[in-house]
């Protein structure tokens, strides 16, 4: 593999993806901690970090480095890149969602087990979509099948073995029992 500037770029937030990705989970069965009752409160403040991230944080990006080509944020529009944009959005929030909802039923260590589940079967649909999109079903080798077997293998390995809490401790001495009176 011959590695550019462009794709050294790549990896580099590829990276970086991985690591907001992979620390989400755990903030997030944080805050749903801190909230005591909130089960859902943690996703409004999800969105909130959205706004500010995906809708504030391109804007200046795009005026302070002239990244887009064009007159900037008033060009380059679609209705179609639009609605393809807001689906993926749509799927974005609900993933994060039944997240929330899966961290929410699995109690405190849900992460443990959660997130490599999440993670290691996001790939596969990720790839299976990509392939379907650009026409690729057909292409799929042996050596992708073995790839998508280990990939599933993993995931189950990890749900099975994954660390559990401790039961609770019952070494509590039991109260006196005065004898009965006869």
């Amino acid at each position: 593999m011959n590695f550019s500037g462009a794709s050294l770029m790549a990896a580099l937030f590829a990276v970086c993806t991985a690591l907001f990705w992979g620390t989400y989970g755990p903030l997030l069965q944080k805050g749903h901690h801190f909230m005591e009752s909130g089960r859902l409160r943690p996703f409004i403040c999800v969105g909130f970090a959205y706004l500010l991230v995906a809708i504030i944080g391109p804007i200046v990006v795009m005026y302070a480095t002239g990244m887009e080509k064009g007159q900037g944020l008033q060009s380059g529009w679609t209705t179609r890149g639009i609605l393809w944009s807001t689906l993926a959005g749509g799927v974005g929030a609900l993933g994060a969602f039944t997240l929330i909802m899966a961290i929410n039923y699995g109690g405190p260590p849900s992460t443990i087990y959660v997130m490599p589940i999440v993670f290691g079967c996001a790939p596969i649909v990720s790839t299976f979509t990509s392939m379907y999109f650009n026409k690729m079903l057909g292409q799929i080798s042996p050596f992708f099948a073995a790839g998508l077997i280990l990939v599933a293998a993993g995931a189950i390995t990890i749900l099975v073995t994954a660390p559990r809490p401790r039961p609770a401790s019952h070494s509590a001495k039991p109260a006196a029992v005065e004898p009965a009176k006869s």
